[in-house]
Parts: C-alpha cells; structure tokens; sequence
C-alpha cells in the first residue's frame, strides 16, 4: 500500500445514507427550438431538417447530461459492515465489502429445500427457483463495482488523519477490499472511516465508522485484558431471525479488548443452501454478516477468525476433496478473502507482558482421517509444529493461551476421527500434549463441540476450555451421563467463553486468568481462576 496522505478531520463522521438527488436540468437550445414560431415552422424543407437535426441533438445532448449525472450521484454501501482483524501492538487488518443496497434482501425467494445427504451434491440450478438470480434470493447481500478508502486517526490527535488509497472493488474477491495499516501506537484507541463510492465522479462517498485499541506495549505489566472466544454460528440456527445471534450483543456488554471466533463461521454442507459452488459459499458468509448483531459487533471490536471444516469444505474435510463444484483449495481462498486474516493463518500475538496468544491451523496441512494413525499423520504438519514449539520456548509471558479450532484434550466421542483427542490422531495427539504441558501456565481454549466444558488430560495435565455451540438449536453431540473424572465442568448448552487478565496495579507482579463460561445472553454458569504457577 502507497504512504497514507496526512488531512485534516471534517465533521460528518457518520454513516452517510442520502436520498438520490433528481435533476431536471433541460438545455437552453433545446427549449428554445421547442418554441419555434408558425413562420418558421413554415419554412423550406431544408430549414425544417435543419430544426429537427438540431432538436435531435439536443435531446441527445441532454440524455448524455443527465446519464453523466446519474452516475455521478449512483450510491454504494457497506451492508456487510467492517472486520476489524489481527490487531497487535502497531498494527491491524481492516475488512470491508461494497453492496448495492444498505441491507440485504428481505423480500425474495428462499431456495428450494432438499432432505440433506452429504453423499449427493445438489448442484446451484437445483435450489435456485426458476427464474431467478442468486442476487435476488432472500438474504442476498450483492456486491458493487466501485471504490474504496480507509482513514485512521488518534482520536487525542484530531488534527492528522492517515488515508490509503483509493481501492478497487472485484467480482472476482466478492467486491470485497482489506487494508494493513501499521506504525500504530501501542494500548492506544483509533478511529476508522471507510468512503465508498461508484466512480470517480462521486461528489459525497458512502461513510461508515468503527474503531479498536491495539494492543498494550511488550513491556505493559499493568493491563487488564478482557476477551471473549464463540464457535458454530450458522445463518439458519440464529436465534434472533431478525437481527442474528444474541451472543453478540452479551459479548459486546463485556467491552472485549478483543474476540476470537474458534471455527464453524458458516456451515457449506447444510440447507438453504448446500454451497456446492463458489458463489453459494460466498453467499452464506455474506449474508450471515449482514446480520445487525454481527455487524455491531464488530464495529468497534477487534477479532481473530479461525476456520473449521465446516467454514472451508464440509464436515471432517482434508486437503484435496472437493463439495459438488466447490474445491478445498476454493474454501481456504475464500476464507482468506471474506475475513481480515493473514495469508499465513497460523500466527502468534503478544498482548503485553503478561499474555500471549496463539492460533493453529487445522485444515490446510492435515493428513486424511482415513490414513493409518502413526508417525507420518498429522493435522497440524511439521512446519507449523516446529514453529508453535519454537515460539512457545522463547516467549516469556506470563500466561499463554492456545486457541484451536478443534479439541487436544477433550474427551470427544468415541466415533469422531478428526482431532486430537480422537484416536485417530493419537499418535500425533500425545507428541502436542507432551510438548504443550511443559509450559506450566499454558491453556487450551477450542471450539468445534457443541458442548461447554472444562477438562484436565488426566497424563499430562493438560487444561482445555470448550466455549460450546452458539445457539440453543445448535447445541448437543454429547450427554451429561458420559461425564468423566477428566471434567472439571460440563452442560450441554450454548454460550461463550470469556476470559480476563487481571495484571493491574497491586496484582502485577502476580496476575491472575479467570475463565468465565456464559449462556447466550451472558449470564456466568462457572468460572475458574487460575493463578500464575512459577
């Protein structure tokens, strides 16, 4: 990205919607040979050509007028809201998508429902109605062709704004755009702005507005950090079919200093529709995050995105399978380009002195569940394994976190064969939980399980928190009488995790980590606090 432009702030820092502006401008010399007089309408028929060579060209003149200012005045909008994603001590990735109307829509078609059966794939033309674009379905939110910028400022420094460029938006990313912005100061609040527009001859750009803090500076004992960790949100399980998952909104009460959204954003292999194809992935993701709980969420809090099986494929993918038409390595592109992620998506951020986190990739290097559990299987590969190992050794925070999007500890059911705590991977399985447990104040926090739990390896000591599926509907997969001796905490309910450091003034020396297990609408069922092991 080109060096950002320094400009002054103006006032209206505010979600522009205006009503299209109607000109009736009419050129001056078509009235005038509009209003010829009876004596010249009498004239030779050279003359009369004359007039109406000339009225034609006049009215043609004014369409082109009136075209150009149509255009000039054509309106785009930013339904699908902003991501605001990997932020760090000095930097962060801002997402966003240009559409042709301010929400998606309400007053479509539906697809054609199937009965479900993950073994036939039921192309697009079979759950599109007739006679219809996808663009057009209930719930679509079309992209636009246009233009877009981003600004940032310190709102304690109101006389400079950074601005990129002017970006161009494609069908071929899902009119979707994504800035990198750096050279951020640490533990310090910033205000975004994004401008869209149409063309280049648009007078007021569309205006949207969030806003984030960056992380505390490496050396800040002194921090208290709040966050909040969801999984398994489908667009059909919300249980606000108006606004979205209530979640949201309870997390959003807890003013996160950031989220982490552990998989299963969408699911492709379920109903209305099967994404079976590219444009009905993007589709699903699209819509969902057109929802306005989602979309004032995340407004103004900062997110690490993970992807599942579900959210890159279908259930229990590997490398190398295909949807219908969708392919595995379509899944992990459009990830890529729906969400403020890094090309590189398993990465490490350090919040202070007393935290670090960590996010693995479960997809992109896994070996297939049907080979031979031994040495060669792998979810993780080696690469990402040597460097998770290696960057463990050399941090020196207080306490590290481990997000994954699939269970290490568990226990999981006996017929799942897609994680580590399945038997399937055990080989692999005890080699992570061996290396995690020789770093004493490490946690495991996993989505995947439509269950909440709490759980300690009964061998290596191992702590693992499961937030659970993130609506009622949603949850299940296991039952209270399968509890074992590993639960320290267990419900067959939906919610989410939150999490807090508590390393302010008189505590910093000895921080604390509470974990906190919350129903949809917030309410805390258990909690522990786990206090720094030395």
């Amino acid at each position: 990205m080109s060096q950002p432009h320094i400009h002054k702030p103006g006032k209206d820092f505010i979600y522009v919607t205006e009503k299209f502006r109607q000109n009736n401008r009419m050129n001056p010399k078509a009235n005038d040979l509009l209003c010829l007089n009876a004596s010249a309408r009498s004239s030779t028929l050279a003359f009369l050509s004359t007039i109406l060579i000339s009225i034609s060209a006049s009215f043609l003149n004014l369409q082109l007028i009136l075209a150009e200012e149509n255009e000039s005045i054509e309106k785009v909008y930013f339904a699908n809201g902003i991501k605001i994603g990997e932020v760090t001590s000095s930097s962060a990735i801002i997402w966003t998508r240009l559409t042709k109307s301010q929400d998606r829509i309400s007053n479509g078609p539906d697809f054609i429902n199937h009965v479900a059966n993950l073994e036939k794939h039921f192309p697009a033309e079979a759950q599109i109605p007739k006679g219809y674009e996808l663009d057009q379905l209930l719930g679509a939110v079309p992209g636009a062709n246009g233009h877009v910028r981003l600004s940032w400022w310190d709102p304690t420094s109101p006389s400079h704004i950074l601005k990129s460029e002017w970006q161009e938006t494609s069908p071929t990313k899902g009119h979707s755009v994504k800035f990198k912005i750096s050279n951020l100061k640490p533990g310090t609040e910033y205000h975004v702005k994004f401008e869209g527009r149409a063309n280049q001859k648009s007078k007021k750009p569309t205006q949207l507005l969030g806003q984030f803090k960056t992380a505390p500076a490496l050396e800040d004992d002194k921090s208290s950090i709040t966050f909040t960790v969801a999984t398994c949100h489908d667009y059909l399980r919300r249980d606000d079919q108006e606004n979205g998952h209530t979640i949201y909104p309870a997390m959003g009460m807890l003013t996160p200093d950031f989220f982490v959204h552990a998989g299963d954003i969408e699911y492709f292999d379920k109903i209305n529709p099967y994404a079976t194809r590219l444009d009905l992935a993007r589709f699903k993701f699209t819509r969902l995050y057109s929802m306005p709980f989602q979309r004032s969420f995340h407004l103004k809090t900062p997110s690490y995105f993970m992807k599942d099986d579900h959210d890159t494929l279908k259930n229990d993918c590997w490398p190398g399978q295909k949807y219908g038409e969708l392919t595995f390595q379509q899944g992990l592109d459009l990830f890529r380009e729906q969400f403020p992620v890094p090309d590189k998506t398993y990465r490490t951020t350090r919040w202070g002195k007393h935290l670090q986190i960590w996010f693995v990739e479960g997809r992109d290097y896994r070996s297939p569940n049907s080979m031979p559990d031994g040495p060669d299987k792998s979810i993780w590969g080696k690469e990402q394994k040597e460097w998770l190992f290696s960057t463990l050794n050399a941090s020196d925070a207080s306490f590290k976190i481990l997000f994954s999007p699939t269970p290490i500890v568990g226990p999981d059911r006996i017929r799942k064969k897609d994680n580590y705590a399945n038997a399937g991977f055990s080989y692999e399985g005890n080699q992570v939980r061996g290396e995690l447990s020789q770093h004493k104040n490490l946690i495991v926090i996993c989505g995947d399980r439509h269950w909440q739990y709490a759980s300690v390896d009964p061998i290596s000591g191992l702590r693992e928190f499961s937030c659970g599926a993130g609506t009622d509907e949603h949850a299940g997969g296991f039952r209270m009488e399968d509890r074992s001796p590993m639960h320290r905490y267990l419900a067959i309910k939906p919610g989410f995790i939150s999490g807090h450091l508590d390393s302010s003034p008189g505590t910093s020396r000895n921080p604390t980590l509470s974990i906190k297990f919350h129903n949809t609408e917030g309410k805390v069922r258990y909690s522990e606090i786990i206090k720094l092991r030395k």
